[in-house]
C-alpha cells in the first residue's frame, strides 16, 4: 500500500536511519522513529500511523512488547515486531500482543536474514492486507449484529457439530440463555426440546441434512419453563456447497 504511514520504533540511532530511508525508499511515509516504549504510545495516539514496526529491545522502563500490547489494547494498530531476540519465552510473551509479524535482526527463524528492503515490504504489505480484511470482517459482523437486533424473528446459527455461534436478541428472550452463555453451547442444550421434531437432529447426519418446518415444538426454557415455538430448521453451506451448520428462525406462540 504506497503510502502507508509507518511509526518506527527502534532504541539503534543508525539501524533506525538505515530502516527510515529503506522505507521512504519503497514509497511509505515514515510519521516519526522514536526509541522508547513511551514515546511510541504517545505518537501512536498523535499521529495515527496505518501501522508500526517495533523493535522488541527498547530504552527506557518499558520494552517493546509491553508497548505493543498498549497500542493494541487501546488504537488497534497492526505491529510488526524487528528483533534479534528469538528465545522462546521471548516469542511467546510477544505472541500475547497479537502482532502481525516479525522480523528479527540477525536471526532466521521467523525471515530469512539479515532482512533487506524486499523482506520489509513483504511484510508491511501482508500485515495492512490482513488489517484491512479484519477491518471489513469486523464492519460486515457490525452490520449482521444490527440486521439481527431488527427482525422480528429468533434466530440462532450453528456450526458443524450444532455448537450455537450466533444467537440473537430475541432468541435470547425466547429460550433464555444469554449471547456469551450460549455461544459454544451444544444447540439441544439451549433449546432442549422435550417433543417433536426438532429432537430428531441429535441423531442427524448432517451430509443428509434437509430443510425442516416445524411447529408446536415443545421446548425448555433456560429458567425451565415450557413453552411452544415453531419455525424453520435449515442446514448452512460454506462457499463450496458443504454443509457446515444450521440455522433455526422461530417464534414462540
Amino acid at each position: 500500500m504506497a503510502g502507508a504511514k509507518i511509526l518506527l520504533v527502534e532504541d539503534e540511532s543508525i539501524t533506525a536511519d538505515d530502516i527510515s530511508e529503506g522505507l521512504v525508499e519503497l514509497g511509505y511515509d515514515v510519521l516519526a522513529a522514536v526509541s522508547t516504549g513511551e514515546e511510541a504510545i504517545k505518537k501512536a495516539e498523535d499521529l495515527s500511523p496505518d501501522i508500526i514496526i517495533m523493535d522488541i529491545r527498547l530504552k527506557g522502563k518499558m520494552d517493546g512488547i509491553e508497548a505493543a500490547q498498549e497500542i493494541r489494547r487501546r488504537f488497534g494498530i497492526p505491529i510488526i515486531y524487528l528483533t534479534a531476540y528469538s528465545d522462546e519465552s521471548t516469542v511467546e510473551r510477544a505472541k500475547i500482543t497479537e502482532p502481525s509479524g516479525y522480523i528479527l535482526k540477525g536471526d532466521s527463524s521467523f525471515l530469512s536474514k539479515p532482512f533487506d528492503d524486499s523482506d520489509l515490504h513483504t511484510a508491511i504489505e501482508i500485515t495492512l492486507y490482513k488489517h484491512k480484511m479484519e477491518l471489513r470482517l469486523i464492519k460486515n459482523q457490525q452490520q449482521m449484529d444490527n440486521i439481527l437486533r431488527n427482525v422480528s424473528d429468533a434466530i440462532i446459527s450453528t456450526d458443524s457439530k450444532r455448537q450455537v455461534r450466533l444467537i440473537n436478541s430475541n432468541a435470547e428472550d425466547i429460550t433464555g440463555w444469554l449471547k456469551e452463555d450460549a455461544i459454544g453451547m451444544d444447540l439441544m442444550t439451549v433449546l432442549d426440546p422435550i417433543s417433536g421434531q426438532l429432537g430428531l437432529l441429535d441423531t442427524e447426519d448432517i451430509s443428509m441434512a434437509r430443510p425442516l418446518e416445524f411447529s408446536d415444538e415443545l421446548i425448555r426454557t433456560k429458567l425451565g419453563e415450557k413453552i411452544k415455538i415453531s419455525g424453520t430448521l435449515n442446514p448452512s453451506k460454506d462457499l463450496n456447497g458443504k454443509i457446515d451448520g444450521w440455522v433455526i428462525v422461530f417464534n414462540d406462540l
